[in-house]
């Protein structure tokens, strides 16, 4: 028994092996290209600003442009086969090629440098004052379609993880039923944070968004009677602020209670909307 005992210590108190058997894989993290590798010419896409339709032709003749190595006007011409876009470096049997727009759009692979060059040069470049055709920041773009793509998410995310109470200023104020059952008021709710997920979100901390759901709660329970001439206490009958002219009660209200003069009236309302069982 000691025996045994002595070799499961001596089992525990082994190292373990560092080399896989049988059942193991051996792991590995893949790994990026280094910036290094990466650098050089990469794939551009330009398009047409307005107007291209499905197919779409650049004009190319008597195309000139100053030249600031030179200092010089001179004509580039997009051939090719010529590894220059300046005409007066371009061989004798230099042909020149079309660049064509395919639904607005062109593609121009790093193996095409002329053709990039002559389109960075080319006079009708948004980039030289141009109004025809610009080139797609990938990276920029990849960006901000990024960011509005976060920022569904979190619009998202507040409906499905908001309480009902929490969410019910923005209900609110956005003049969905609150005495739906809880996923019609999700579902409403959700189509909101879809159309505008950016003002969604900056309507879950706007205090005018609390301050009017405050307003509507009290108008709701009495505590509060809205006319066309102004906003009244119920129980007095004695006017708290009048409305202009045209404008809506409720939203003078709310204003009202987010200045100085008012903060005292919102209070009181707040407290008895606390008192209501």
């Amino acid at each position: 028994m000691a025996t045994q005992q002595r070799k499961v210590a001596s089992a525990k108190s082994a190292p373990a092996s560092k080399t896989p058997t049988a059942t193991q894989k051996a792991e590995y993290t893949p790994k990026r290209k280094s910036t290094e590798e990466t650098k050089g010419r990469k794939e551009q896409i330009y398009s047409v600003m307005k107007g291209s339709g499905i197919w779409y032709k650049l004009k190319q003749n008597g195309i000139t442009i100053y030249d600031p190595q030179t200092d010089k006007v001179r004509e580039i011409r997009y051939c090719e086969n010529e590894p220059s876009v300046y005409t007066d470096e371009q061989s004798s049997n230099a042909i020149r090629s079309q660049i064509v727009f395919k639904e607005g759009i062109l593609i121009v692979p790093p193996v095409k440098a002329n053709l990039q060059d002559y389109l960075a040069l080319h006079p009708s470049n948004k980039a030289n004052g141009g109004s025809t055709f610009t080139i797609i920041n990938k990276e920029a773009k990849a960006t901000v379609e990024l960011d509005q793509e976060f920022l569904l998410l979190d619009a998202v995310s507040i409906v499905r993880d908001k309480s009902i109470d929490e969410l019910l200023p923005i209900c609110m104020y956005l003049n969905i039923d609150v005495n739906q059952r809880n996923n019609e008021i999700r579902r409403e709710l959700l189509l909101e944070a879809k159309g505008n997920p950016k003002n969604f979100i900056e309507l879950m901390d706007n205090p005018y968004v609390r301050s009017m759901s405050v307003i509507k709660q009290a108008v709701d329970y009495n505590i509060l009677k809205g006319k066309e001439d102004g906003m009244y206490w119920m129980d007095s009958g004695r006017l708290i602020v009048t409305t202009p002219v045209g404008q809506d009660t409720v939203t003078v209200m709310t204003r009202f209670c987010m200045t100085e003069k008012g903060a005292s009236v919102y209070d009181e309302i707040v407290s008895r909307l606390e008192k209501i069982d």
